[in-house]
């Protein structure tokens, strides 16, 4: 094991030596590049560490998908700050890009930017304080943060950082069939017939047309895998889908239609109950899973209530996303029961009281964690909680950036201004990257979900590639 970074003078107890160290960035996707580009636009050192082999490899796996969100809600003003001094050229605001073009013409161009400061393929396994561990108090925020590092070989190295902001994000962690929140018996064994995530219609044909398909969950993302199943080219003649629904009706799972605060989501919703009706998809409700039974004839859903679902080529399951705390064991956290978010913010963006757009803007005051120096950010702060905006995003890595500069002014001078339905217009059911809609009645462009819902494939397919649900 090595250490690259130097070690303060351990006669130092002030903490100054502490303070010349990097503040260390966990994940260089949309927010951990932007929290890098506050820190060096603010003269501080930093230090990224990405997991993948390129930077915004999560944005990349759903690259096919175009956003709901225009140009100029998806650049930060420290990135594009940045940027500009190499020639950059922003791209027409009112656009809506697809993963793959928000990589390529602006997340690449700056990860290019921000250089060395980015190590790749560096996966964080754990995060410490040096010499203490989550039980020692004497002289614990005097002491730097140790991110212990693994790279491809395995090897494990320790980083020391005077700052840790963790925007890792939960992509990678996607829940699992059973309502109970574990695996169910057999699950792991059908890995090769489950998908957690959605189908593309650009490369999936093979796996899903003229196949028998269920899909599992109730959000966003269960209403565009079922239209990509029932939508050429995954459908032909044989073709079987089905909806399965932990909850006792159909309910609000359609959404609401033209009532809905995202349009494109109400048109989704739209479309499943036509194709409902048409006969193209069995639904199935108040089906909890407890097994998955697999054999010669196929893919078996078994329900608690003993129903089974036979004859099943695969399952595509969407029930959403959770954070990876497992490497933060060793450190102070002051996390919602439920949600696994900061206590602070939990309570603006708990999907049982709030919809997406009523989170109020917050910074580094709400993401602070009891260990000093420790935030939560982007993704990962909303835990399980179903929905994030890039905008918000910006802000949060904004404000901690300046707190940890030492600008507390502006560090608590949080100006994030959201719209009520916080999310209006986008690109909808469609592959028109100008196309404007919905609840806030104009053409201007406003936030809107970037990563997580209601996003179509660049032919025009509805697909979402990471949308977080609670069921």
């Amino acid at each position: 094991m090595s250490e690259i970074s130097p070690a303060p003078n351990p006669a130092d107890t002030s903490g100054a030596a502490s303070r010349m160290l990097p503040v260390a960035v966990l994940g260089a996707g949309p927010i951990g590049l932007a929290a890098a580009a506050e820190l060096v636009g603010r003269d501080q050192q930093v230090i990224v560490l990405e997991a993948g082999d390129r930077p915004a490899a999560g944005v990349e796996s759903w690259g096919h998908v175009r956003l709901f969100s225009p140009w100029s809600e998806l650049t930060s003003p420290a990135g594009t700050a940045l940027l500009q001094p190499s020639g950059w050229q922003h791209p027409a605001a009112d656009r809506y890009p697809t993963g793959a073009e928000w990589v390529t013409d602006y997340l690449a161009p700056l990860a290019a930017v921000l250089g060395d400061r980015i190590r790749l393929g560096n996966r964080v396994v754990g995060v410490a304080r040096q010499d203490r561990d989550l039980v020692v108090d004497s002289g614990r925020a005097e002491q730097a943060f140790v991110v212990y590092v693994e790279d491809s070989s395995g090897t494990v190295s320790r980083i020391l950082a005077r700052s840790v902001i963790d925007a890792t994000g939960t992509l990678a962690r996607p829940n699992p069939l059973g309502s109970e929140g574990y695996p169910v018996p057999g699950e792991r064994a059908a890995a090769d017939r489950i998908v957690y995530g959605m189908p593309d219609p650009a490369t999936d044909e093979d796996r899903y047309a003229g196949r028998a398909t269920a899909v599992v969950g109730s959000g966003a993302s269960a209403l565009t895998s079922l239209i990509a199943l029932t939508s050429e080219p995954l459908h032909r003649q044989g073709s079987r889908v089905v909806w399965v629904l932990r909850r006792g009706t159909v309910g609000d799972s359609y959404g609401g239609g033209e009532a809905d605060e995202l349009p494109a989501r109400g048109a989704l919703g739209t479309r499943v109950r036509e194709a409902v009706e048409e006969g193209l998809i069995d639904v199935v409700t108040g089906f909890r899973t407890l097994a998955v039974d697999t054999d010669s004839n196929g893919v078996t859903l078994v329900g608690s209530d003993g129903r089974r679902i036979d004859g099943l080529d695969q399952v595509v399951c969407v029930t959403g996303f959770r954070p990876d705390l497992s490497f933060l064991s060793e450190v102070r956290l002051e996390l919602d029961n439920r949600l696994q978010a900061p206590v602070q913010l939990a309570a603006e963006i708990d999907p049982n009281y709030h919809s997406c757009g009523s989170v109020r803007p917050h910074g580094h005051r709400a993401l602070a964690q009891p260990e000093p120096g420790l935030y939560l950010a982007g993704m990962k702060s909303y835990g399980r909680a179903p929905s994030f905006l890039a905008m918000t995003g910006f802000e949060q890595v904004r404000s901690i950036a300046a707190a940890l500069a030492g600008d507390g002014a502006a560090a608590d001078d949080v100006q994030l201004v959201l719209p009520d339905s916080g999310v209006c217009g986008g690109a909808g059911l469609f592959d028109d990257d100008t196309t404007v809609g919905g609840c806030c009645g104009t053409t201007a462009a406003t936030p809107e979900f970037v990563e997580l819902t209601g996003l179509v494939t660049a032919t025009g397919a509805p697909v979402v590639a990471a949308e977080r649900t609670t069921n």
